[in-house]
């Protein structure tokens, strides 16, 4: 019997630990996928008021893809360095270059309109590409950003 070296390790691609959420949706995983996203930003260090902005801006972007964006939709959540990243696309018939011009607050008692509008004011920056093969919306929050009293 001889003494032969152990064999050496395989190389392994690791796995992507950034990615946090990928995943279809549509109406029936709305809740479900809400919950994820809390949960999934919970861990990153978001929290407090902070927390509760950013998974409403996402609930209303998803809700947008349903209403909107053919019913359905993909996201992707995903954390870099001191930022946590969440993607909505959908493949509906896009939105009008008047309406993504519109930053002004919509109408008190508008029903509907407000997705945008929130999912904008509700993180720290927004991206927007779409045409007439769907939307793509992106949205970013620090994290590791501690609040103040009375924020």
């Amino acid at each position: 019997m001889t003494n032969a070296e152990p064999p050496a390790p395989r190389t392994v691609v690791p796995i992507d630990t950034s990615l946090l959420i990928a995943e279809a949706f549509d109406q029936a995983q709305v809740t479900e996928l809400r919950h994820s996203v809390t949960c999934c930003a919970q861990i990153t260090g978001l929290d407090g008021q902070r927390l509760d902005d950013f998974v409403l801006a996402i609930n209303e972007l998803i809700t947008n893809a349903v209403r909107h964006g053919g019913g359905q939709g993909w996201l992707r959540l995903w954390h870099r360095p001191g930022q946590l990243v969440c993607e909505v696309a959908d493949h509906g018939r896009g939105i009008s270059a008047r309406r993504l011009d519109d930053h002004s607050r919509p109408v008190p008692d508008t029903a509907g309109g407000w997705g945008l509008w929130l999912a904008r004011e509700l993180s720290d920056a927004m991206e927007v590409e779409t045409g007439a093969a769907g939307t793509t919306v992106r949205i970013s929050a620090a994290v590791g950003v501690r609040e103040h009293a009375g924020d």
